[in-house]
């Protein structure tokens, strides 16, 4: 049984929505970093590197999560014949650098790191939300 335009089009808009809300996630976990990571620049210490890691690793996973369901977002775009380009890039958080070189350089520079990371999903949460808007609108 073929599926009509409209049941691909809400396909597409569940996969948007679950992508999404995956993409919320990850920026809270990038925000929470970024702040404990502002600390850490200030002075923090050990307790405030754990913390800032923490949620560096949450945050990477929450990524790797929302890309993940980007794909399949893309997928089901394919369906409905929208194009687009969604791309996530999950790097190195530069943990080993922050660990081991405690210092305002290594720091810095996974603030830097952060602070991409953090772009990345807010860009894809303005493509992703452009793009349900275009959907609901067929």
């Amino acid at each position: 049984m073929e599926k009509t335009r409209e049941q691909e089009i809400q396909e597409a808009v569940r996969a948007g929505e679950k992508a999404l809300q995956s993409l919320y996630r990850a920026q809270e976990k990038l925000n929470s970093a970024r702040n404990w990571g502002i600390f850490d620049l200030l002075g923090g210490g050990f307790f405030t590197d754990m913390m800032k890691h923490s949620r560096m690793n949450d945050a990477k996973v929450l990524m790797e999560d929302a890309r993940a369901d980007l794909l399949i977002f893309q997928r089901e775009l394919r369906d409905v014949h929208v194009p687009t380009e969604l791309r996530m890039e999950v790097g190195s958080f530069l943990t080993f650098a922050d660990f081991f070189f405690d210092g305002l350089v290594a720091d810095y520079l996974v603030q830097s790191k952060i602070a991409e990371a953090r772009e990345q999903v807010n860009d894809a949460i303005l493509q992703v939300e452009r793009l349900l808007y275009s959907l609901r609108e067929l």
